[in-house]
């Protein structure tokens, strides 16, 4: 076939090369059942002519709003093949954010997941005066079934489809993303086919996987990272397999196998903090070594060790770290991390238990990808790697990470003056990071622009570097640094409860009770965590030290508003659910 030029040509570049009997594999009823190459693109292309019987025109909008499932990416393929542009939804979003989204899009057509969220989109469907059509994947009583999209394929002939794929170029609206925001109305972020399809075969050369290899999927295929993937799979004969939920992915990892999966920070800390409980758990010499290990990965450097040390690596490798790679199925190759910062130490404690985490860094509005960290191309923790092949970055006068490349999107939808805040006439787009190159090569993230905020004492404070660091106690399992404006920095800190109850025992702090309301008011509970932050303190600067703090009873989520669907921390957000606490730490001046 020719060069890839759509991407819709990918699923058929698989064909033609390796056609897989296990494309993609969902767990129903206890047993992986999988949909092959060949099955794929028949349904896609039903998909396609259902969709063209159903009066859906190129140009139309399409939403999905669902959860991770093949039916998904079926209906993706389906709709860009005539033209259509699909508008792929998060599925925990506000009412509001979807009232928003399908006005600002005037999407035509929209398949959900489930019962709950048809429910959700059906109830305001008086709202959405351009929605014409709603369906189901799942089996919904009194909702239409997406499978009635297929079975009006009969009124329309393939040629049909055809005739609508052949003038589709690659520079053409594929796909419009929303993306999630921190502050204000989403923004429909539009990209072409060359924008994702470009950032595919730049990332080709940089992971561990070809046509013998399996993934496992659970991040959001609606975010453009985990979509630019599965591609990238598709595109190199990669066996997708998706997680049943977040719930069950350690027992799915260690089913599947898989040689590489995605990440998010997030999740990379919690498979540590398990990690970690189970070594508290053990006694004698296991737990003695146990932990021997663990301060032996601390200390792992990608070159320049003595031979000392090496050898002790290759016994903590051998009686320890191996277990590690067993809990995650044994077979991984790497885990590409992304959407937020990791903490150097988890990259380096993983890199020497031998799985390698690999981070990288991106945003909606470059298809994503911008750098990784490469086993072929030089690693170094701390950095989100170097620049993928056909993107520049250059570093502006403040600091921002300035990005140009054929990943770099149309614009954002409806919202000309927007679009020309972050992207020059001359193609930069200003990401709103501050960053440095490191060695040359190695691009660096320090902060969000937005983000980085004065005292009252004009100092700056940059929070994320902070609250990395910070987060690398095991007391604390989420934190956000505030201040601006006020005398000095302070948090707002998630202590890590199950840590924290298992820490009281053992010390025998009494409690009238384990509910987190009592652990957080307790005057011993409370020391302990000045202690730790007392000792990273001691890391920064006399202006940048927290003088203050208060703990939250619950952690923040996506269902609290507190965190975006990728996980970051809607700080304005936090601020307003959380005012009572902020006015406590500075309400006294």
């Amino acid at each position: 076939m020719k060069t890839l030029q759509r991407l819709f040509d990918v699923p058929y570049y698989q064909m033609e090369h390796f056609p897989q009997e296990v494309m993609f594999s969902t767990k129903i009823n206890g047993k992986w059942e999988s949909v092959s190459t060949e099955d794929f693109l028949k349904k896609a292309n039903l998909v396609s002519r259902g969709l063209l019987a159903l009066g859906i025109k190129p140009g139309d909008k399409v939403g999905l709003v669902s959860s991770n499932r093949v039916e998904w990416n079926i209906m993706d393929i389906g709709i860009q093949q005539i033209g259509a542009i699909g508008v792929p939804i998060y599925p925990n979003i506000s009412t509001k954010d979807y009232k928003y989204i399908f006005g600002d899009a005037s999407i035509k057509l929209c398949v959900t997941g489930d019962e709950e969220l048809y429910n959700k989109i059906n109830s305001i469907k008086s709202d959405l005066p351009t929605l014409e059509k709603l369906y189901s994947f799942d089996e919904v009583q009194g909702a239409p079934n997406w499978t009635e999209i297929i079975q009006s394929a009969d009124k329309i002939d393939q040629s049909e489809v055809e005739k609508l794929k052949e003038p589709i170029k690659n520079e053409d609206l594929a796909t419009m993303i929303y993306t999630s925001g921190t502050t204000g109305n989403p923004k429909g972020v539009m990209l072409s086919h060359n924008n994702i399809l470009s950032n595919v075969l730049a990332c080709e050369p940089r992971i561990p996987a070809d046509s013998h290899s399996s993934s496992l999927s659970f991040l959001p295929v609606c975010h453009v990272y985990e979509r630019m993937i599965h591609y990238l799979y598709m595109k190199v004969g990669c066996s997708i397999h998706f997680a049943e939920s977040m719930d069950t992915i350690g027992d799915n990892i260690r089913e599947v196998q898989p040689e590489i999966f995605t990440a998010v920070p997030r999740l990379i800390e919690k498979v540590y903090e398990k990690i970690m409980a189970k070594g508290d758990d053990l006694s004698g010499i296991k737990k003695s070594l146990f932990f021997w290990a663990v301060k032996i990965g601390n200390q792992y450097e990608l070159e320049g060790k003595s031979g000392w040390y090496k050898f002790k690596l290759k016994i903590a490798r051998k009686l320890i770290f191996s277990k590690w790679q067993e809990a995650l199925g044994g077979n991984v190759k790497a885990i590409a991390s992304g959407a937020a910062a990791l903490q150097p130490r988890l990259a380096r404690i993983f890199m020497a238990a031998e799985i390698p985490i690999l981070e990288g860094y991106g945003l909606t509005e470059t298809s994503p990808v911008i750098s990784v960290n490469c086993l072929k191309n030089g690693v170094k923790f701390g950095s989100v790697g170097t620049t993928i092949e056909g993107v520049e970055v250059k570093i502006a006068e403040d600091g921002e990470i300035l990005v140009k490349g054929p990943n770099v999107m149309i614009g954002y939808y409806n919202q000309p003056e927007k679009t020309k805040e972050v992207l020059d006439d001359d193609g930069w787009f200003h990401t709103g990071d501050i960053g440095e190159i490191v060695d040359n090569k190695f691009l660096k993230i320090t902060d969000r622009k937005k983000e980085i905020f004065k005292t009252s004492g004009g100092k700056y404070i940059i929070p994320q570097v902070m609250e990395n660091k910070f987060k690398e106690s095991r007391f604390i399992e989420q934190i956000m640094v505030i201040g601006e404006g006020e005398k000095h920095p302070a948090a707002l800190i998630v202590p890590s409860y199950d840590y924290m109850r298992e820490w009281a025992k053992r010390k025998n702090v009494s409690l009238k009770d384990e509910t987190n309301k009592t652990l957080i008011e307790n005057e011993a509970i409370i020391s302990r965590v000045q202690k730790e932050l007392d000792q990273y303190n001691n890391l920064f600067g006399n202006y940048e030290q927290l003088k203050k703090f208060e703990l939250l009873p619950e952690e923040m989520s996506v269902e609290g508003g507190e965190l975006t669907p990728t996980l970051k921390l809607k700080r304005k957000v936090i601020m307003e659910i959380h005012a009572d606490r902020v006015k406590k730490i500075y309400g006294e001046g």
